[in-house]
């Protein structure tokens, strides 16, 4: 049995589909935003903070604060120093079961988040310069292994305070 001959439209379809399909990948993989190809490309923490507070303390010497870290980036990073002009003793904690622990060190996943909140992981801050009141903002500077110091202003709530989710 003789194979049977193709006409060149056939054989033109046939040569240019793999064509046509290396293109519309090319063209899909072109539609990621700049900051997408950025990231995996670069395989670096991009970091922001957000929801940042200070519940009023209590005590005038000792507060706690929380906030989120969100990594955009396609690479982990870690807080590893907290510092402020309200306090020369922060110290970053987390809790396990009703027990409070010292972490010298605190992961931010790539592509996810590292949230500090009551009852979790949180920043202790001792030694206080003096007692923080509501409606006061007070800096802080957070400092990353790989990423950039982040600055920001720390907003003091009301001691019963709790963020909306």
């Amino acid at each position: 049995m003789r194979p049977k001959k193709m006409n060149k439209a056939t054989v033109a379809t046939a040569t240019a589909l793999p064509l046509v399909l290396a293109g519309g990948l090319l063209l899909i993989t072109g539609c990621q935003s700049e900051k997408d190809r950025l990231s995996v490309s670069s395989g670096k923490p991009e970091l922001s903070v957000s929801g940042a507070y200070l519940p009023q303390p209590a005590m005038a010497d000792m507060a706690a604060a929380y906030l989120t870290v969100e990594n955009d980036g396609g690479k982990a990073d870690q807080l590893v120093e907290v510092t402020s002009p309200l306090s020369s003793d922060i110290t970053m904690h987390t809790t396990e079961g009703s027990q409070m622990k010292h972490a010298a060190k605190l992961e931010v996943p790539a592509k996810g988040k590292l949230a500090l909140s009551r009852g979790g992981t949180h920043l202790m801050l001792g030694k206080l310069d003096h007692k923080p009141q509501a409606g006061e903002k007070i800096e802080f500077t957070l400092r990353f292994a790989t990423s950039a110091p982040i600055k920001i202003q720390v907003p003091v709530e009301s001691a019963s305070y709790r963020p909306k989710d």
